[in-house]
């Protein structure tokens, strides 16, 4: 079983590279850019720079614990309520990263107003969208996972 997760772990290492560069060099930049360009508006690009840098948090929650429910199923315990604990959090931490993206997209508007580039916006959806998808998708496999411990028990019962 440790070679069938072995890619998918490997996937999850490298999907927290560009994030961990994005963090350190590219919003920084980003942020002197935009502070040159909406200078009036420092209280809205804080906020928003803000909230991005703490999407990271249930980003590499999110990870961690994806990787954690690898390890479960590598030691043949995929249907326990450890796994549909770690589903749980998943789940919620991919609702705070939409959350928290909703509350970047004035700074996508201004963005695409400054360069005049409406696919900007589109970019910021794309985020939203994907973290809403993810946190839907952990939610169906929580409630799968919980049925499927409850009709094990059931069997392991029955004589």
């Amino acid at each position: 079983m440790k070679k069938e997760t072995l890619f998918l772990k490997i996937a999850i290492c490298i999907l927290c590279i560009p994030v961990i560069l994005l963090a350190f060099i590219g919003l920084p930049l980003l942020i002197r850019e935009a502070l040159d360009a909406f200078p009036k508006q420092l209280a809205l690009i804080y906020i928003a720079f803000g909230s991005i840098y703490l999407s990271a948090i249930p980003f590499f929650t999110v990870v961690f614990q994806a990787f954690k429910l690898l390890l479960l199923i590598d030691k043949k315990e995929a249907f326990s309520k450890s796994a549909v604990h770690k589903l749980m959090i998943i789940k919620v931490s991919a609702f705070i990263i939409s959350g928290l993206y909703v509350l970047t997209l004035p700074l996508f508007y201004m963005a695409a107003e400054y360069d005049d580039a409406p696919g900007v916006i589109i970019v910021g959806l794309i985020v939203i969208f994907a973290a809403f998808v993810v946190a839907i998708f952990a939610a169906v496999l929580e409630k799968l996972l919980a049925n499927a411990i409850l009709i094990k028990s059931e069997n392991d019962l029955t004589i």
